[in-house]
């Protein structure tokens, strides 16, 4: 009676172990394709390359100390700039030829060292000759040319007075001591006989035009004869003739 009662748990245990089995070994044929095969844990994880590095045989990287970097900003020169050279301000040429100490160096003139004179040129009936005189004993400068207007001496408003059309230059002129300089002005070098300004009947000199060296009370005013026509005057730069005057005067708007 005992004996009948085991077989049946012996196969049952048997069967239960087949279907194990049986069962693992079906495991792979479920896996999932889209997972696809899972990495071994004893594969090596392959290191990046270093960052700075090239590769090679490659071209120098851009940053690297044998190739410059793409977009940056040139070196500063490693000398001064160069400064082209010119004349020197102690050195500038004497206006109407030759060279002399430039006028900078010169003391501007002291209008107490100075006789002012306007005359009219011979054979030259709108030309004047505007004569500066430095009476003192050391050499002293003007400007370029005088500060001169033309209007009418009883006008209370001299702010509309006639400026002339002048000759280009900027440089001081040395004025020797008891030596001149001169300066012609045309008062219509058109010589126009209609059309002309009326009620002009004065001319206004000031020796030089820089208000910082000179001041506007310093102004000396000559009179005009009635006769006298202005219309679009033009004056030179101060010189130390009469005729280089006359050259200068004769390029004023040129």
């Amino acid at each position: 009676m005992s004996v009948r009662r085991r077989r049946p748990l012996l196969v049952t245990a048997v069967l239960a172990v087949g279907a194990g089995l049986v069962l693992t070994a079906c495991g792979p044929d479920n896996a999932d394709p889209a997972a696809g095969p899972k990495a071994s844990p004893t594969t090596a994880a392959v290191a990046p390359a270093p960052t700075g590095a090239a590769p090679t045989g490659a071209a120098p990287a851009a940053g690297s100390p044998t190739a410059p970097a793409t977009g940056a900003a040139s070196h500063a020169p490693t000398t001064a700039p160069h400064t082209p050279s010119g004349t020197s301000p102690s050195t500038s040429a004497r206006p109407g030829g030759g060279n002399a100490p430039a006028p900078a160096d010169a003391t501007p003139c002291d209008i107490g060292n100075l006789s002012i004179h306007v005359t009219a040129r011979p054979g030259a009936p709108s030309q004047r000759v505007i004569e500066v005189h430095n009476t003192g004993t050391t050499a002293c400068s003007l400007s370029s040319s005088p500060g001169v207007n033309l209007g009418n001496s009883t006008a209370r408003d001299q702010s509309n007075n006639i400026r002339p059309v002048l000759a280009s230059g900027t440089l001081r002129f040395p004025v020797p001591a008891g030596q001149n300089a001169y300066v012609v002005i045309d008062l219509n070098p058109g010589g126009a006989t209609t059309g002309t300004t009326p009620d002009i009947n004065e001319i206004n000199v000031l020796a030089d035009q820089d208000d910082t060296n000179m001041p506007l009370a310093a102004t000396h005013n000559f009179p005009l004869t009635p006769d006298t026509r202005v219309l679009n005057p033009h004056m030179g730069n101060y010189r130390a003739t009469i005729a280089d005057a006359v050259t200068s005067m004769a390029a004023a708007g040129k």
